[in-house]
């Protein structure tokens, strides 16, 4: 999702009028991105956790591979990784400031069994410029993960930015191996306040929320655990 306004600029390029496709070269050259959005400690009741979230794109203005990863692990007690997952997909433009995919996702577990998808999805920028990412994942045995994302820059100043994101996960049906139910099974939510010293190069604090529903909030509390948790989080923005 965080490289959706950089995907989706070119895409406009691509579309506006005199920029069409005819109006290509066959050596039209490839362009490529690297953005680290979240590089991050978070103070957690278990410890100190770092989590990531990190996409890159390489391609032309209509067609780009894109790929990315988000995770975390935990630094105290031994440095366990918690889970993370990767993405690879074919990302086109479809319309100005839209993109759609087509791609696979893994979810590795430290201890649990991994799980493969396929992913279809758009990103783009909705009205008044909310970033937007929406995917369905479809996985072995029937399994579907629907998952919506949605984020927001308000500048204060052209380097002060207080960025507010939300993500929300639904599954079709429960997976007991790793403790997931049906229907509406978390929401995550954000609040980051950055300071860009460079475009290239942002230092961040804010605080983060996740919250479990449902039958998987049910399945957490009978194994013991939390379903709900709020962090205060420090870290940097990076892009090239």
């Amino acid at each position: 999702m965080k490289s959706a306004l950089a995907t989706t600029t070119l895409a406009v390029l691509v579309l506006a009028p005199g920029s069409g496709a005819h109006a290509m070269s066959k050596h039209e050259p490839a362009f490529s991105q690297v953005i680290i959005d979240e590089l991050e400690a978070r103070d957690a009741d278990e410890g100190t956790v770092t989590a990531w979230e990190a996409s890159a794109w390489y391609g032309r203005d209509l067609n780009k591979l894109y790929l990315s990863t988000e995770g975390e692990r935990l630094m105290d007690g031994g440095g366990d990784t918690e889970g993370f997952e990767t993405r690879v997909a074919w990302s086109r433009a479809f319309a100005p400031f839209w993109d759609w995919q087509l791609g696979a996702r893994r979810d590795w577990q430290p201890d649990d069994p991994n799980r493969d998808w396929a992913s279809i999805g758009i990103q783009g920028l909705a009205p008044y410029r909310f970033e937007t990412d929406v995917n369905l994942f479809v996985g072995e045995e029937g399994l579907t993960n629907l998952r919506l994302e949605a984020e927001y820059e308000l500048l204060f100043t052209q380097k002060l930015i207080l960025v507010p994101a939300v993500e929300a996960n639904l599954y079709g049906r429960e997976d007991d191996e790793l403790g997931v139910g049906e229907g509406l099974t978390d929401i995550e939510a954000g609040l980051r306040l950055r300071y860009e010293i460079r475009r290239e190069f942002a230092p961040y604090v804010g605080v983060n929320w996740e919250r479990q529903f449902g039958d998987t909030a049910a399945k957490t509390r009978a194994a013991g655990g939390e379903v709900s948790e709020t962090t205060l989080v420090a870290g940097v923005r990076l892009w090239f």
